[in-house]
């Protein structure tokens, strides 16, 4: 059985990954790190990761931006895989990543729901032929009101899916109100959308002459989420060091 640190246990996320555990007999939570600690678990939580003393195999982590300094040095430190779900680092951050990815496996991702990853792979298939036919690229993502950045990093991610399929990128276009003029063939446009509660949708739209094709995904719930990044906890251990995505854990 896999043994993992849940890395921000007491929230939304953390709570939804260890009921979904609870159901799988291949995979526990022996410890979870949590500022808050007042949530009764089945497993000891530690309000600092640095006082861990568990013995685990990989840890799963959706927290926040600056509690991840701590877990890369404990992950290093321990020798440790690490799925890390936490979004909205900085530049620093993501570069200092892929340095500890040198020493232990990191599976980062910008979206670990299985069906958006699938979603990736097929937009790399029908976007040079679509846009070769003259289909403008539009991306439209709407999360709910307690979202605060914008636009999503998965709704980037699926620009950036189809942006490497080209030898002349598009560029990114996140706001037209500020410029009057006609929309450039090479622009992807991104809009963000914010309101209720929900979860995740992502429209990929073509639209061509007299037609239009949308590619879409949505969320019901925040398992998705969870259920990725426990088979992504579960791929990656026993892996050699290194930077992995859902990609890996899906195709």
């Amino acid at each position: 059985m896999i043994k993992t640190i849940m890395h921000g246990c007491n929230g939304h996320m953390g709570q939804t990954i260890t009921r979904l555990i609870a159901q799988d007999p291949a995979i526990e939570i022996v410890a979870g790190i949590d500022k808050n600690t007042s949530v009764k678990n089945t497993y000891p939580v530690f309000e600092n990761i640095s006082d861990c003393d568990v013995q685990a195999d990989v840890i799963i982590d959706f927290c926040a931006a600056p509690a991840v300094d701590a877990l890369l040095d404990y992950a290093v430190d321990k020798k440790l895989p690490l799925v890390l779900c936490t979004t909205g680092l900085s530049e620093e951050q993501i570069n200092r990543v892929k340095e500890c990815s040198k020493q232990i496996p990191i599976l980062k991702s910008a979206n670990m729901s299985m069906g958006i990853n699938m979603l990736m792979k097929l937009l790399k298939e029908a976007c040079v032929k679509l846009a070769d036919a003259g289909f403008d690229i539009e991306i439209v993502e709407k999360h709910h009101n307690l979202k605060v950045d914008a636009p999503s990093g998965t709704a980037i991610a699926l620009a950036d899916a189809i942006n490497e399929e080209f030898e002349e990128p598009y560029t990114y276009v996140y706001d037209r109100s500020s410029v009057r003029q006609r929309r450039d063939a090479k622009e992807l446009g991104i809009s963000a959308v914010r309101g209720g509660t929900i979860v995740g949708d992502h429209d990929v739209i073509f639209a061509g002459e007299d037609e239009v094709i949308t590619f879409s995904h949505r969320a019901y719930s925040k398992a998705v989420f969870g259920n990725g990044a426990i088979q992504a906890a579960k791929f990656l251990a026993g892996k050699a060091p290194g930077m992995y995505d859902m990609k890996d854990v899906v195709l």
